[in-house]
């Protein structure tokens, strides 16, 4: 069962849900949610259940603006905050292994937007936003370029694009999947799995 907390940010409590290996974690994966979900979605889910049972600790985010009941999200500025405040808590918590930061669409936004400012190995995006739908020319592509390595798992049919693989970013794609990513959650989950464990951040 995951352990529930709420954390302190400047942008208000943020809500964190935390799942241990059975022995030491070799990583520590904190992940965020898309923009009007939460941490439940299936993609999330299945990912958390993969890669705990391979030795990764994995911490799942609400932001506070989710926790206070609103849907529309705070702007990137202040989510940006609030997850970089929790990140400082957590690393805290695990020192001497390696910090990797992910999360699903709007989630995946804001771990690329901070990852080195929090310090992070490896980044894990699942349905990055290329662009709003229908406008491909509003891309979101710099964000990726964190110079970290960075696993994108997106849908082929994802209506807000697809980014393409360069430099330290490899592009997993999900046959017939749009944007929730919900046709296949476990594939998904196999996907990081296999990219954490290439990279020693899981065990065998």
């Amino acid at each position: 069962m995951p352990h529930h907390e709420e954390l302190d940010t400047p942008r208000g409590p943020a809500r964190v849900q935390t799942d241990l290996p059975a022995g030491a974690p070799v990583a520590l994966l904190v992940l965020g949610h898309g923009a009007g979900g939460d941490v439940d979605a299936p993609d999330l889910v299945a990912v958390r259940d993969a890669v705990v049972g391979a030795g990764v600790a994995v911490a799942r985010v609400t932001q506070p603006y989710r926790v206070a009941g609103r849907r529309a999200p705070a702007p990137a500025g202040h989510l940006d905050e609030a997850w970089t405040a929790v990140l400082s808590v957590l690393r805290g918590r695990f020192p001497g292994v390696p910090l990797l930061v992910g999360g699903r669409s709007s989630g995946a936004r804001v771990a690329c937007r901070s990852a080195t400012a929090v310090g992070a190995a490896g980044v894990v995006a699942l349905a990055f936003p290329l662009h709003p739908p229908g406008r491909p020319e509003r891309s979101r592509a710099a964000e990726l370029s964190t110079g970290l390595p960075t696993l994108v798992v997106n849908g082929d049919r994802d209506p807000f694009g697809v980014p393409a693989a360069q430099g330290p970013v490899e592009v997993v794609l999900r046959p017939g999947e749009r944007h929730d990513l919900r046709g296949d959650p476990a594939g998904v989950a196999d996907a990081v799995l296999g990219w954490l464990r290439g990279r020693g951040w899981a065990t065998a």
